[in-house]
């Protein structure tokens, strides 16, 4: 795979203090989806926000998506060098993805791209 990561998910208990700042700090523009408010540069997005409530069990942080040949295989090897599963496989039109917690406790999450 040529990039390193190919989205970026901002989970956030102020979504319009996150959509505010990064905004303001890097002047990404801000626009709606039907997904929800996304960010990124000239070259397209890139990102968007996942709003959390203030009670959520989640902590707000960002969520780098790496892109994967095989989603399936990825998060088996993922488990067994001793990551855990947060969300399992989800299908989305575009591809698939599974979120996981590596052994050290980062989130990240593997996409696989629905064309391949």
């Amino acid at each position: 795979m040529s990039q390193v990561f190919v989205f970026h998910d901002v989970r956030t208990t102020d979504l319009d203090a996150s959509r505010r700042f990064y905004s303001e700090l890097f002047g990404w523009p801000i626009t709606e989806s039907p997904a929800g408010p996304m960010f990124g540069m000239s070259d397209g997005l890139w990102g968007g926000f996942t709003p959390l409530a203030a009670d959520d069990s989640r902590r707000p942080q960002w969520i780098p998506y790496v892109p994967v040949a095989d989603v399936d295989a990825a998060a088996e090897q993922a488990l067994a060098l001793g990551a855990r599963i947060v969300k399992p496989r989800i299908d989305l039109p575009p591809g698939s993805v599974v979120v996981i917690d590596e052994p050290g406790g980062a989130t990240l999450a593997l996409w696989q791209a629905a064309s391949q």
